[in-house]
């Protein structure tokens, strides 16, 4: 469930341009900019503008209190954390109900104290949960997550794609196959409910057991994506996706409370080109959804949804 549509893994779990992993914490090429972007203590200003109270601290706190330079926590290189902040402001400002964060060996708590520096900064200000999950850790909107599992227990016809490697084309779920599924959301859904009447402060975490789930279709209703894709288990993780025309869509938007107007993306996902008319009603109202979502907040302008065919010779999922 960690790789997109094409193969490539999450943008959090991605090598840098110089092979090393950002991994919660990597010092970027000159070790010289803070997590946000900021330049080092003597006085720049950070991403967003602003100088903190000493003008010694980067944005995250991951300089020391005399501005010295020696860590008590790794950073992520500046690059990485700029779109970092803007994909977490992006599951904050209500585009998206969670976010994939490839923690490593840092586990979730790493996630929480980057999220503890992002609202420092002022970023993120909404209640947020992380969500541990089969080795995974999500960033989740606790209302639209929910909303989401909910919408989708609610399907009829449930808009799970089957890509088993023994079919010979993707196609929707059998009745049997989907109703598992929701099985497996519905138990979800609880735990969601009791972590979060359980939980205190800005931002919670609990941990799930996936049991028997297909983490690939679960992760993909967390993250919002209009339709998602399975797969028997008993076939392995391999998919019948080979070469097969995949409408890949992808939503970008810029933040122009981070440095430069970031330009975020917020999504990214196919599904098979043979079933775009089928799922038509399904993307009509996903996309509807978005553009309402997005009038409602003002940290994103320019909100642009594109789509294009490919077909690949290999798909991870």
């Amino acid at each position: 469930g960690t790789r997109d549509a094409l193969g490539t893994r999450d943008a959090l779990g991605t090598r840098d341009a110089l092979g090393s992993r950002d991994a919660l914490g990597s010092r970027d090429a000159l070790g010289t900019r803070d997590a946000l972007g900021s330049r080092d203590a003597l006085g720049s200003r950070d991403a967003l503008g602003s100088r903190d109270a000493q003008g010694t601290r980067d944005a995250l706190g991951f300089r020391d209190a005399q501005g010295t330079g020696s860590r008590t926590r790794r950073r992520l290189p500046a690059a990485r954390a700029l779109h970092a902040a803007g994909e977490v402001l992006a599951v904050s400002a209500g585009l998206k109900p969670a976010l994939l964060w490839d923690c490593g060996a840092a586990g979730p708590a790493e996630l929480r104290r980057y999220l503890r520096g992002l609202r420092a900064a002022g970023l993120a200000p909404s209640r947020l949960h992380v969500l541990g999950m089969g080795g995974s850790a999500l960033l989740l909107h606790p209302r639209l997550a929910r909303g989401r599992l909910e919408g989708m227990l609610r399907a009829r016809p449930a808009p799970f794609v089957d890509v088993s490697a023994g079919r010979g084309c993707p196609a929707l779920c059998g009745a049997p196959e989907a109703e598992a599924i929701k099985g497996h959301l519905a138990s979800l859904l609880d735990h969601l409910r009791d972590a979060e009447a359980a939980g205190a402060g800005p931002v919670s975490c609990s941990e799930v057991e996936p049991e028997d789930w297909n983490l690939c279709t679960v992760a993909g209703v967390l993250l919002g994506y209009p339709a998602v894709y399975t797969f028997s288990r008993e076939e392995g993780a391999e998919n019948c996706l080979a070469l097969t025309p995949l409408r890949v869509f992808t939503v970008q938007a810029s933040c122009p409370r981070i440095k430069g107007g970031l330009r975020v993306q917020i999504y990214s996902f196919s599904i098979p080109e043979s079933l775009h008319t089928e799922l038509g009603e399904v993307l009509d109202a996903w996309c509807d959804e978005l553009k309402e979502a997005f009038s409602a907040q003002s940290d994103f302008v320019d909100l642009c949804i594109s789509s294009e065919v490919v077909s690949l010779p290999a798909v991870a999922l």
